[in-house]
């Protein structure tokens, strides 16, 4: 009997794929658990659909991140922060620093996990940070820090 995956089953296969088990395998323990539904005519139509909508999703999130990489590639954002005399910050910028001034200054809201940063910012310069935005699509924004007088 062919069946339609709902969730991934160990041995068997991932979500959304059309397998071939024997009708007891279906019958007493796949579909009843709500792990397979039967491969009728519409329910495979119904999982081409949903494929082709999966699909369609996420060519439109590769084309959105292209377009915010094209945005924020080359941008600068500047922090004034107190120092010291030798140019160490009182303080340190972190990625949800960076995160919070590229919402207010460019309008773009980035989650602080895609930003990287090795460490903190604990001096005066001006630094490139890498923005991963998608899966191969990343940006490199410049962060100057300054002193606060």
């Amino acid at each position: 009997m062919k069946v339609i995956l709902m969730q991934d089953v160990k041995n068997l296969g991932k979500k959304n794929t059309l397998v071939e088990v024997s009708d007891g395998y279906a019958r007493n323990y796949l579909i009843p658990k709500g792990l397979a539904k039967e491969a009728t005519p519409s329910a495979i139509n119904e999982m081409k659909m949903r494929e082709k909508a999966e699909k369609a999703k996420k060519e439109n999130e590769l084309a959105n991140a292209r377009k915010l990489a094209e945005k924020l590639n080359g941008a600068v954002i500047t922090f004034a922060a107190k120092a010291g005399d030798n140019g160490k910050l009182f303080g340190s910028i972190t990625a949800m620093d960076i995160s919070e001034k590229l919402e207010k200054d460019l309008n773009v809201q980035i989650d602080k996990r895609k930003i990287v940063l090795a460490d903190a910012i604990k001096s005066l310069g001006v630094y490139d940070i890498e923005v991963k935005l998608h899966t191969g699509v990343s940006a490199v924004i410049k962060v100057q820090v300054m002193n606060k007088e």
